[in-house]
C-alpha cells in the first residue's frame, strides 16, 4: 500500500489554482476534464515531491461546499516559513496563525481548507513582524 493523494472539492477552480499554485507554490502535475461526469480534476504537488499529491475536484454544476474545518488540514514543510508567509500575503492570503515561533503557521484556501505550514528542520530565530502578530479568525 502507498499513499496516492488527498482530494479537496473546490467551488472556484481559478481561485483555488491562484491559491495552491501561485500563492502556496505547488506545481500542477496534470489535469483532466471529465465531460460525462461534469467535473475537472487537477493534481498538484510540492516542487520535487510528487509522492504527496493534492487533487482539486471542481464540479461544473453549482453546489454549496460546507465544512472545511471538519476536513482537518493539509500540511507542508517549507524551507523558509517567513518567506513563505510573505509570499502568501503578497497574494492576498491572510496568515491566520502567524509563525511567531519560527516554526508553524496556518492559512486557509478559498474553500476554507486549513493549510499548516511547518519550517523544515529547526525553527528559525524569532523575527518581526511575525513574533508579535496575533492569530486571526480560526485556523
Amino acid at each position: 500500500m502507498r499513499y496516492l493523494h488527498t482530494m479537496v472539492r473546490v467551488a472556484d477552480l481559478e481561485a483555488s489554482l491562484k491559491f495552491y499554485r501561485d500563492a502556496l507554490g505547488l506545481e500542477v502535475l496534470r489535469s483532466k476534464e471529465i465531460p460525462s461526469g461534469r467535473f475537472t480534476l487537477v493534481f498538484l504537488a510540492a516542487p520535487g515531491d510528487t509522492q504527496a499529491q493534492v487533487e482539486l475536484t471542481y464540479n461544473w454544476d453549482p453546489e454549496e461546499l460546507k465544512g472545511g474545518r471538519n476536513f482537518g488540514h493539509l500540511a507542508y514543510a517549507v524551507n523558509d516559513i517567513y518567506a513563505t508567509c510573505e509570499r502568501l500575503q503578497q497574494h492576498g492570503v491572510t496568515i491566520l496563525r502567524p509563525p511567531r515561533d519560527g516554526y508553524m503557521a496556518f492559512v486557509r484556501s478559498p474553500d476554507n481548507i486549513s493549510i499548516e505550514l511547518l519550517q523544515a528542520g529547526q525553527p528559525l530565530p524569532f523575527k518581526e513582524p511575525w513574533a508579535s502578530m496575533s492569530n486571526t479568525g480560526q485556523w
